[in-house]
Formats: C-alpha cells, sequence, structure tokens
C-alpha cells in the first residue's frame, strides 16, 4: 500500500512565516544597454501601473512579492518590505532597481515571436471546483489570441456542478466533455480528442490567465516548424497562508524569466541529465504542443497523473516523450498564469509526496513504454539519484536558520522541512509501485 502523508507532523510557526502580499508592476524603463551605467537614467523609472495579482488580497505594509513589468513584458521578480505609510509603488521600484543594480544584471531580453499564433484549443480538466474553474474560464475568454476555443473536460464527477456552470454561464463560449475515468492524463488525452486545431494548449483551474498568456505560449509555434512543446512563466496569486509561502520559497512553479531553447540535436552544456530533467522544462499549468507531434507520441500516459495511484508525472512524461522524439521544447517567460497555490500544511505534504512519486512514476512510464531509451537512462542514472538527493535535501534559511524570500529552488527561502524532505524521497521510492498500480488497475 502506498504512503499516506499523516497529519501529525506540525507545520512550521505561523509567525516565521508571515504573509507576503503578491503584487504586479509595469514600469516605463529603459534600461542602459552599458553595464557600467546606471540601469535607468537618475535611477527613475515611470510607474505605468501598480495592482494586487489576479484574485489576491489588496496590497499592504510589510513582505510584497512582486512581479515586474517594462511596458507590459515580464522580466523579473522582487521582493522588499513596504513601512508603514509608504508609497508600495515607490518601495517595489527602488527595489528592482537596486536588485539589478547591485547584481550588474540586467532583464533577459525575449524577442518577438514571427508570425500570427496559430489556431488553438486550451484544455481545462476539472474536477468537483466549480469556483475556482469560473476564475480561470473568465480569464481564458479574455485572452487577445486571434483564433481559439476552450474545452472543460469533467473528469470522474460525482455532482453535476461543473456542467451546470457551463450550461448557465459559458454555454456559447465553452465546450463542454465529460470523462468518467479518472487521472488527470486521461482527462488531457480526452480534451485532445475533442479538438482539431494544430496546437493543444493545457492549463488548471486554479490559475488566473494574464491576457496576452495563449498569445505568447502558441506564437512561437508559428515561428519554428520543429517546436513541438511550448511552456511559461508560474506565478503566485497569493502567500498568505504557510503553506503558500513555503512551497514558493522551495521553488514553486516558476522557471525564471530567461526564454529557453531545449533541442535534442543540441542538448544544453549545462543540463548533464538532459533530457530527463523534465522537471526544468516547465509544468502542466502552463503548457501547450503540437497537436500532431503529442498524437504522434501517445499522448499522455494514461497511467500517470493526479487521480491516479502514481499521483503525477504526466507532464514530465509528455515532455520526455516530445524530446526524444526529436522536437523542440521552448520556455517563454511571456505566457504567465497566475497560480491559487493549495492553502493548508496538509495540501502541501500531499504535494511533496506526490512530486516525489510523480517524479519516478514518470520515469518509469518511459522505460516501460520506450525500452530503447533504457541505455541512455541508465548512463545518466549516478548523476540521477545524486540530483534527486539534492532537490530533496532539508534546505535551511539565509544563514543557516529563520525567514528569507520566495525565490528559486534551493536557493533563498524558509528553511524547508525535513518531513517534507523525507515525504519526497518516499514518494519517490512508492512512484514505480504507483505506476504499476495504475497501468494493472487500467487492464
Amino acid at each position: 500500500m502506498p504512503h499516506t502523508p499523516s497529519t501529525s507532523s506540525r507545520p512550521p510557526s505561523r509567525s516565521l512565516l508571515r504573509d507576503v502580499g503578491v503584487a504586479d508592476l509595469d514600469l516605463d524603463l529603459d534600461l542602459a544597454p552599458d553595464q557600467d551605467q546606471d540601469p535607468a537614467p537618475g535611477g527613475k523609472a515611470e510607474v505605468l501601473s501598480l495592482t494586487p495579482a489576479p484574485g489576491g488580497p489588496p496590497l499592504h505594509a510589510g513582505p510584497v512579492y512582486a512581479l515586474v513589468r517594462l511596458r507590459g513584458r515580464p522580466v523579473a521578480t522582487v521582493l522588499t518590505t513596504v513601512p508603514d505609510g509608504a508609497d508600495p509603488a515607490e518601495a517595489l521600484t527602488t527595489a528592482f532597481l537596486a536588485q539589478y543594480s547591485e547584481d550588474s544584471q540586467r532583464p533577459p531580453v525575449e524577442g518577438p515571436s514571427s508570425g500570427e499564433p496559430p489556431r488553438t484549443t486550451v484544455v481545462v480538466a476539472t474536477r468537483e471546483r466549480a469556483v475556482q474553474l469560473r476564475r480561470a474560464l473568465d480569464s481564458l475568454l479574455a485572452q487577445d489570441h486571434p483564433d481559439f476555443r476552450v474545452v472543460v473536460v469533467d473528469n470522474a464527477p460525482v455532482t453535476t456542478a461543473t456542467r451546470e456552470l457551463i450550461d448557465s454561464r459559458y454555454a456559447d463560449r465553452v465546450t463542454y466533455v465529460q470523462e468518467p475515468v479518472p487521472g488527470l492524463a486521461t482527462a488531457h488525452n480526452r480534451g485532445v480528442a475533442a479538438t482539431d486545431s494544430p496546437v493543444v494548449a493545457f492549463t488548471d483551474d486554479d490559475v488566473v490567465a494574464d491576457p496576452h498568456w495563449l498569445s505568447a505560449l502558441t506564437a512561437p509555434f508559428a515561428a519554428d516548424p520543429r517546436t513541438g512543446c511550448v511552456t511559461g512563466l508560474i506565478l503566485p496569486a497569493r502567500l498568505t497562508t504557510p503553506a503558500q509561502v513555503l512551497l514558493e520559497s522551495h521553488g514553486g512553479f516558476a522557471k525564471g524569466f530567461e526564454p529557453r531553447l531545449y533541442d535534442p540535436a543540441a542538448p544544453p552544456a549545462d543540463e548533464p541529465l538532459f533530457p530527463y530533467t523534465a522537471g526544468s522544462f516547465g509544468s502542466g499549468a502552463n503548457m501547450a504542443f503540437r497537436a500532431s507531434a503529442l498524437r504522434a507520441v501517445g499522448g499522455f500516459d494514461p497511467a500517470t497523473g493526479t487521480g491516479t495511484p502514481a499521483k503525477g508525472g504526466d507532464d514530465l512524461y509528455a515532455f520526455v516523450r516530445i524530446l526524444t522524439a526529436g522536437h523542440r521544447l521552448r520556455y517563454t517567460p511571456g505566457a504567465l498564469v497566475w497560480h491559487h497555490h493549495r492553502e493548508t500544511w496538509q495540501d502541501l505534504r500531499n504535494q511533496a509526496y506526490g512530486y516525489g512519486a510523480g517524479l519516478t512514476a514518470y520515469l518509469t512510464a518511459v522505460l516501460c513504454r520506450h525500452p530503447a531509451l533504457l541505455p541512455s537512462l541508465l548512463a545518466k542514472l549516478p548523476r540521477g539519484l545524486a540530483h534527486a538527493r539534492a532537490i530533496t535535501a532539508h534546505r535551511e534559511g539565509p544563514n543557516g536558520t529563520g525567514p528569507g524570500a520566495p525565490g528559486a529552488h534551493g536557493t533563498q527561502g524558509h528553511p524547508w522541512p525535513r518531513t517534507l524532505s523525507r515525504l519526497e524521497r518516499r514518494g519517490m521510492l512508492y512512484g514505480p509501485l504507483g505506476y504499476a498500480r495504475a497501468r494493472w488497475g487500467r487492464r
């Protein structure tokens, strides 16, 4: 039987994990091309807008974590403390300018993609979460993409709440389909079967999509016929509970602001485990595929994903299969969604265990379904085990203790509790068994 995370381990004290405001700051700022110059003439920048993250609470004094845009383009995040009575926009702008001045960095530049975004279907798999789904659908229907449709896959429903929501509010704009077999991969495959568009995008029912999300996510398919998959940026919509702050401090879902191209014909030198470090490519809440490429590799493995004994790994499996089939994968930070992280300590424990299980479940799926990849995987196994130990290790906060800032995986942040590290590793041990149980159950 799989290990089930218990509720016995106590969460870190809320006093050590203060809630953090989340903001969206847009600046008009010309960064100096010379690295030795100040990032802005006179250190000034015009604030175009400052708002709370979509669906998040109003901004307040105290710690604030902000997305920084330059004339609409996401370029960085910044964390600062806004004093009582201070102007949050001024405090965040000052922190942003100081951050790049001190680090001698400049925000990466992502050039515009050429070509019209192709006709696209957005698939949203859901199960008994009509309130969250409504928020997500409102943001999806506000996209600036010129030609798209939305398909909601109701996965193994026990009530009619999702169907009633679609019929009453979105009947003419959203296609409803039902998939009785539980599992995220199975639901995604059902969504692929319901579309004839050349590109199919996927997101979750707990996100709010930026209005430019779908255009940015799908334009690379028009620019490069070898592109088989594109992933985008995922940021937290709110950081109001200890579990949410801890998850984001552990790395969250964000993959940074540097555009990246993953090409099997030219493996990245800085990723010796490529393509089996699938978690670095993106996440299932923000991904799109060339439909013909996805179908050619057999779609998602139905024995993986949330809702199955494997508990995850469906997106990772698809990323690896696209790359091993010779297609390119692009990460584009201009394609942004805001994710509403789960709120409770038990949610975080379940996620930690599920991440570990999904990691080894997807690797098991790759080997079971494509044994020709075994020599490649075995050659990289020693480094892979070392990498797995590193990403599941207990990590202290700055100076060895105490709270830090949400940030990149393993660099900054609150201490990652040993209980969660142990759960991740237990999940990794369980993953192959979970995949076998899921696959046997489908037979």
